[in-house]
């Protein structure tokens, strides 16, 4: 994984999206079924691809709409569609195709107010509130946004009445449906134009700017935020919160400036990642670097990506903190500041979060609930109450509203953002010194993720892997204590591996798109022993898989 000479740096106009050429595949590029690269494929976070490589254009965008409008059928589901975009450039002309086809079959469609962008846990927010106390009539919801992947991408992800994610018992039945129809050439599919749409009774705008913000002191202690006077920097990265922050200023008075308010579908202004192309992602030094440098003038200073589900925390203390360094420190704040949520509350994490989490959930007493890769994972919890925190360690996270209540079951970047004040006006400490005096407790941790090469073979060899199949018995230096290929938390297969010992562990799972499988990894006896657990987890997976 070599890093681009370009990672960090602004990018040359010349290597900038071509705005006019990409709008322009959207609706001349037809995919071709045949090729399994151009057909519809519903991934953790719905279906994603570019106009250019026919991965994502007007037909996929034709074809899910009325799949989705079919599968509410099927189910009963006969309520409004909470229907938002990000900022990407193919967002919009997606959100047209798909209101072409929502408008023709007759659906309540819930548009932004205003043409105004919406981040993903405004869409979850606005689906709970609006089915909160009704058994029928219930609500559901699309985001258009391919989250923090670069400029030419575009995505559109599917949120049952639920709130979250949809599972994937439901996204395969509406992959199967879309592609069943991209093979009858949209025979199938009922539209209308846009114009005609827009004007039907049964399109609708929605205010979600207001309907989300006059309800976040319902999850944040903003009284506190505003009364220890928290200088806060908020840099909405280009993304759909851009006018959310300025939003909550306002309403709540707190000292909040916002570093960036430009919208600007070439993302010019961010910084190379550490391949050489822009990504709006929070958790990327290279992405981040421009904060970083910045860390210094406020208090606590945070970004979200591209739809606002996923968080960025630069501290003054620490500059920008691993996800999975914040996920702790906000686990540890957010269990002993929630008087109100129930005692068997428990702790959400993925199976390559940090072993930190393990530590704070044991010195807390609260359950662990350990899942594989994907946020839907937590969505049931969090909607019953019984998970008051889910987190992964890609910097997704959400928890519950004060009073123990669900807030959003879908990722929310914008509550642990206003909480890393919280922590601050409520300790006098930011989250980088909350994580110092953890790792002081319990050793400090170091992480990584590499890549491996494997080909399909190996790749569906891993994915299907049993723990007999590990020979070994140490993982360096350390007798191996537990070898998972089954979550804890849900029994459910983690899709690769996961090895633990007394001080670190790995997990390997295939990619799903390349010809590699990742390794993550973390040791709590320094970097010196992280490089020989990798080297040993590289070992004894190509021994099982080979």
């Amino acid at each position: 994984m070599s890093t681009s000479p370009l990672a960090g740096q602004l990018l040359p106009l010349d290597l900038l999206v071509d705005l006019p050429k990409l709008i322009d595949a959207y609706y001349a590029n037809k995919p071709d079924v045949g090729i399994p690269e151009q057909r519809v494929t519903f991934g953790t976070s719905g279906h994603r691809g570019s106009s250019f490589t026919t991965s994502f254009n007007e037909n996929h965008v034709l074809a899910i709409s009325q799949a989705i409008y079919d599968y509410r059928t099927k189910e009963g589901i006969t309520g409004p569609l909470f229907l938002g975009i990000d900022t990407h450039a193919l967002s919009e002309p997606a959100q047209i195709s798909a209101v072409e086809v929502l408008a023709a079959n007759g659906v309540d469609i819930m548009l932004a107010q205003g043409g105004e962008y919406t981040p993903t846990p405004a869409i979850s927010h606005a689906i709970l509130t609006y089915n909160r106390g009704r058994t029928s009539g219930l609500a559901d919801g699309i985001v258009i946004t391919p989250s923090h992947n670069p400029p030419d991408n575009g995505g559109f992800k599917y949120n049952p009445p639920n709130g979250g994610p949809a599972d994937s018992d439901i996204t395969n039945w509406v992959q199967a449906r879309a592609n069943e129809l991209l093979e009858n050439n949209l025979q199938g599919v009922k539209r209308i134009d846009y114009q005609q749409a827009i004007k039907l009774a049964t399109t609708h705008n929605f205010d979600y700017i207001n309907h989300y913000v006059s309800d976040l002191y319902n999850v944040i202690d903003v009284e506190a935020i505003r009364g220890a006077n928290v200088q806060i920097g908020a840099d909405p990265l280009g993304g759909a919160g851009v006018n959310y922050w300025s939003a909550i200023a306002e309403r709540y008075q707190l000292n909040l400036k916002v570093l960036n308010t430009a919208v600007d579908k070439t993302f010019s202004f961010m910084t190379a990642d550490w391949d050489g192309k822009i990504r709006m992602d929070p958790s990327s030094a290279y992405t981040m670097q421009g904060m970083v440098e910045r860390r210094n003038l406020f208090d606590v200073a945070f970004a979200c990506d591209a739809d606002h589900d996923r968080h960025g925390i630069v501290t003054p203390s620490a500059g920008l903190l691993p996800p999975n360094h914040y996920l702790a420190v906000a686990i540890e704040y957010l269990f002993q500041h929630r008087p109100q949520w129930k005692a068997d509350t428990a702790i959400g994490k993925t199976v390559v979060s940090s072993a930190m989490i393990d530590k704070v959930a044991q010195k807390l007493g609260r359950r662990l609930y350990e899942v594989p890769v994907g946020f839907k994972w937590f969505a049931p919890g969090l909607f019953d109450g019984s998970l008051g925190f889910g987190g992964e360690e890609s910097a997704g996270a959400s928890f519950l509203r004060i009073d123990g209540s669900v807030w959003a079951t879908d990722k929310d970047g914008i509550i642990p953002s206003l909480l890393a004040a919280e922590i601050k006006a409520k300790t006098g400490r930011d989250p980088g010194e909350r994580y110092k005096a953890l790792a002081d407790e319990f050793g400090y941790a170091a992480e990584a993720r590499v890549e491996a090469p494997a080909n399909t073979a190996q790749k569906k060899a891993l994915s299907k892997l049993s723990p007999a199949q590990i020979t070994s018995t140490e993982l360096a230096g350390d007798r191996i204590e537990t070898i998972l290929t089954h979550a804890p938390g849900n029994n459910a297969a983690i899709g690769g591996i996961k090895v633990i010992s007394n001080s670190g562990w790995f997990a390997a799972r295939p990619s799903g798109t390349e010809e590699i499988y990742k390794i993550y990894a973390e040791s709590f006896k320094g970097k010196e022993h992280l490089q020989e657990l990798i080297a040993e987890a590289q070992t004894i997976v190509d021994k099982a898989i080979s």
